[in-house]
């Protein structure tokens, strides 16, 4: 009896989408694993300096106002940043949804199918819901007028 182990794209579809909804919850004591270094750590290595320097040789005025603007630049990129990543998911969003009732193709990996959007989600990775499944906007390949 031979047992078929071979998932479909449909199911390995399914599959990703689930292990990537999953991953989005995974947090470490409540923050985001990070491979930067954000303002929080910036100023935890200012404070770390100054409350171990040397007290016959503090740090320089000139180096802790170098060090203050490096700072003031960081948090100014950073809410930069924010402002750019919610004007993304806005049009994320707003692509997505110029596509309700409209059909489309969507990459299944080793084949398309093609539906009529019924729904879509919102955010920075919107999905279409397309023949009852939800697919992320990056597996829609066409968009046809009706």
């Amino acid at each position: 009896m031979d047992i078929n182990t071979t998932m479909s794209a449909s199911e390995k579809l399914q599959t990703q989408n689930a292990v990537d909804m999953f991953n989005k919850t995974l947090t470490v004591d409540g923050r985001q694993p990070s491979h930067e270094l954000g303002k929080d750590d910036f100023l935890k290595i200012l404070i770390a300096q100054m409350t171990n320097q040397d007290p016959t040789s503090p740090l320089e005025n000139t180096e802790f106002i170098a060090q203050m603007a490096q700072f003031s630049t960081l948090e100014q990129m950073t809410n930069m940043s924010n402002s750019f990543e919610k004007l993304a998911s806005l049009m994320n969003t707003t692509e997505a949804q110029s596509t309700l009732g409209h059909t489309v193709e969507i990459d299944l990996g080793d084949t398309t199918t093609r539906g009529i959007v019924e729904a879509t989600t919102r955010g920075t990775h919107p999905q279409v819901k397309v023949n009852g499944m939800y697919y992320d906007m990056d597996k829609v390949l066409s968009v046809y007028g009706e």
